[in-house]
């Protein structure tokens, strides 16, 4: 006989009824909501933010191509018109000037040592004039022998730049014509008639000078070879050595007349410039010159090397320190220490780029340069430093942004290593510095090399330290002559010349078009860092495994 429910004791209990986890997961999962299950929201969730991120990644490379695009034919037109309005030919006229002007600074530099000399000696100021009578007169005629082809210069420079300025006006002309037909204005488009210009025949006066040109040379290389038959008095022998030298590049210098006289002979403004050379010229350029009355160009690699330099520093400071701290903390700090250092390390991230570039113009720069000038340090062949915002001083603070992002990465990487090979490697009787060497670094290497990847992927991108602290010069340092010493002068990086021209670039201009040029070569130089390093990182997750 069964007993009905409704007849049982009133104090009796229901019993509990007790579900396993994995039952329980499972029946939430089955609850539906607008007909998607738990896991399905969760899914398309991640998965739509993983999409939306390709999406945007897509977008900002389309909009740089596009914006960049245009760079090609502007800077072709920008080419095309220098070599037809004769700026190409009066540039080997300049250079010429240029290398003689460069050359005098030799004099220059001999000058100032033997007046500190002589001054040093306790003479008056007349007598050390008297005394470098000689050599004053020396440079005097050193610097008038170029007057010739000085004002030569200054006369092409005015004809060639009157036939750029025809040239340009002219392109305005026909692309307001064209906006004019696009917006459905022909009467107002009809009445702009673009001229058509003969540059074989507007170069003419530029090509009659050749003659004089010649005769020009005649007399600067006579002039030459009489100033290198003659010695000034010299007080110091490291001076009258390098004199020496200076003869020698001046009676070189000569011999290359001819040579130059031929390129200015065969000059064709009519041979047609490459296409290929507007993207040449822009990725192998030398140089990155804008707001020119004479001639803007576009090499972007006086930024790469002042981008990679100043990485270069940032790495060789800041992965040992990095590194070294990650070590320490993960294996060898005890527990109080280990909350003290990796919330100080961390912090650093937090700090705003932009303080930290004021940190650097307003203290380490001068700072630098201060300590540059001590005596004990005299025997360094770079120092004193010049400058105070230099590569080396954007470094010091990419380094010190670079050191977060590397310690968090690596320390991740050592957590990672198998805790069975430390076990092993203590049982095997090994030190702690030994397992630390031989065991967690190798085993480490992969996700340590990613986290200095990464590292460098952060120091390369960012912008506004070395806006301020890296001098802002648009040209190569000199690693040939100056060594580890072009780390102490000024440059210019990828992302610096972006956050200073770009306020100032009118919309479509060519500038405008070579920025969003570096943006896209910057863009494509970070994904292939970010990637190079995720290749590393699953190679890691694969040895680890």
């Amino acid at each position: 006989m069964t007993s009905d429910p409704s007849t049982a004791a009133p104090d009796s209990k229901p019993k509990l009824a007790f579900i396993p986890i994995h039952e329980a997961l499972s029946k939430r999962s089955r609850v539906r909501f607008l007909g998607l299950t738990a896991d399905d929201a969760i899914k398309y969730f991640f998965g739509g933010n993983a999409a939306l991120s390709i999406v945007v990644l897509f977008l900002i490379m389309a909009m740089l191509l596009i914006e960049g695009s245009d760079f090609i034919p502007l800077n072709y037109f920008n080419l095309s018109i220098y070599r037809k309005a004769g700026l190409e030919y009066v540039d080997y006229l300049r250079a010429q000037v240029d290398d003689h002007t460069e050359q005098g600074r030799v004099l220059q530099t001999i000058r100032v040592r033997e007046t500190e000399a002589l001054v040093a000696q306790k003479l008056p100021l007349d007598q050390v004039n008297a005394r470098l009578a000689s050599f004053d007169a020396f440079s005097a005629r050193y610097d008038a022998a170029i007057e010739g082809h000085r004002q030569m210069l200054a006369d092409l420079t005015d004809l060639a730049t009157a036939i750029k300025q025809k040239a340009s006006d002219n392109e305005d002309q026909i692309a307001e014509k064209k906006r004019l037909e696009h917006g459905k204005n022909p009467a107002a488009a009809a009445a702009i008639v673009p001229i058509e210009i003969d540059y074989a025949q507007e170069i003419v006066p530029i090509r009659a000078t050749f003659p004089a040109y010649q005769a020009l040379n005649v007399s600067l290389a006579a002039e030459l070879r009489d100033l290198a038959a003659q010695t000034p008095d010299l007080a110091l022998p490291a001076d009258q050595a390098q004199f020496a030298a200076f003869k020698k590049t001046i009676v070189a210098s000569i011999s290359g007349f001819p040579a130059i006289e031929h390129r200015m002979e065969i000059w064709d403004p009519l041979k047609p410039v490459p296409y290929y050379e507007s993207i040449t010229t822009f990725l192998f350029g030398l140089r990155w010159l804008t707001a020119s009355f004479w001639q803007d160009w576009y090499g972007i690699i006086p930024l790469f090397v002042g981008s990679l330099a100043a990485s270069f520093v940032a790495l060789i400071l800041a992965v040992p320190f990095a590194i070294g701290a990650a070590i320490y903390v993960n294996q060898i700090a005890t527990k109080w220490e280990q909350n003290l250092i990796k919330p100080y390390i961390e912090f650093i991230a937090a700090i705003p780029s932009v303080v930290l570039g004021f940190f650097g113009i307003a203290v380490l720069g001068a700072s630098l340069r201060q300590l540059s000038q001590q005596s004990f340090l005299s025997w360094v062949p770079f120092f004193p430093m010049r400058e105070e915002l230099t590569i080396f001083t954007a470094g010091c603070l990419l380094a010190l942004m670079a050191t977060p992002t590397i310690f968090t990465l690596a320390e991740d990487a050592l957590n990672n290593v198998p805790r069975n090979f430390v076990e092993a490697s203590t049982a095997l009787g090994a030190t702690k510095l030994q397992t630390i060497t031989r065991i967690m670094i190798p085993a480490a290497l992969s996700g340590i090399i990613s986290a200095i990847l990464l590292g460098l992927g952060r120091v390369i991108g960012e912008t506004m330290v070395v806006l301020l602290c890296i001098g802002g010069r648009t040209q190569i340092p000199d690693f040939l002559h100056h060594g580890i010493g072009a780390f102490f002068e000024p440059a210019h990086t990828m992302t610096g010349i972006i956050a200073q021209e770009m306020g100032e670039a009118v919309k479509g201009t060519l500038l405008h078009r070579a920025l969003f040029m570096d943006g896209v070569l910057l863009f494509f130089i970070s994904l292939g860092i970010n990637y190079l390093a995720q290749l590393v990182v699953k190679k890691y997750k694969i040895s680890i495994g």
